[in-house]
């Protein structure tokens, strides 16, 4: 049986450690984050954590109920770092592309965490205010509920598909990350136009195209269809 988390306020009474540093939440995620940067998922183990704080590995179980708990908290502070700063201008489409965008991002930005975290559902204060944020702008656009709910499944389900898809190219080997782009150049472009006719005439477009993320494109088009749906709700 897991060990029940200890409360906040109990937490803020604990000494420092032996080098002075005070533990918390926040202190844990953001060591966890860098140590998925460096080492990856294989690194990331309560003993190494707890070397890398300078504690006991058990006291971070004072703070979270496991590993995958903190795996869940550090999804969610991506989330947050997300939507800090973000408000809502009253424009739907212009509010939904900035919060996907900001995610796409924020996942992107951490790709180990990505990886580890993106398929996950936390149900941490910074997922239910970003949840909460999309379904509101598309309620307060005048979307019925069943539509909201439908576009802001679709949106949602985009955004992390991407994210942890983007993310997993990143996380891969340099060697490995640079072989998977050049094949669009040393494979893709020699392709014959007598056997591949129309790989042969997009093989330049692709080269460039495919090296970037088609997320903004993909979010676009989503966006589109929303606001076809919005434009029949209206009439």
């Amino acid at each position: 049986m897991p060990k029940p988390v200890v409360p906040e306020e109990k937490r803020r009474r604990r000494r420092p450690t032996k080098s002075g540093t005070v533990l918390s939440e926040e202190l844990i995620v953001e060591t966890a984050l860098r140590m998925l940067h460096e080492h990856g998922s294989a690194g990331l183990t309560a003993r190494r954590l707890g070397l890398a704080l300078d504690a006991d590995p058990s006291t971070l179980y004072r703070y979270f109920r496991g590993m995958d708990d903190l795996t869940l908290a550090i999804g969610d502070a991506l989330i947050g770092q997300a939507l800090g700063g973000w408000a809502p201008t009253g424009e739907w489409r212009a509010d939904l592309r900035a919060v996907g965008l900001r995610i796409h991002a924020a996942y992107v930005a951490h790709p180990q965490a990505a990886v580890l975290t993106a398929s996950r559902v936390s149900g941490r204060a910074h997922e239910l205010a970003a949840d909460e944020a999309v379904l509101d702008v598309l309620r307060t656009a005048g979307f019925p509920l069943p539509d909201a709910v439908r576009i802001y499944h679709a949106f949602v389900d985009t955004t992390l598909a991407f994210a942890a898809l983007d993310a997993a190219s990143l996380a891969l080997p340099t060697a490995s990350l640079r072989a998977d782009e050049e094949m669009w150049r040393s494979t893709y472009a020699r392709l014959p136009a007598t056997t591949h006719p129309r790989i042969a005439e997009a093989a330049p477009l692709l080269a460039t195209r495919m090296l970037t993320s088609a997320y903004p494109t993909a979010l676009d088009m989503l966006l589109d269809s929303a606001a076809t749906q919005w434009d029949s709700v209206g009439e």
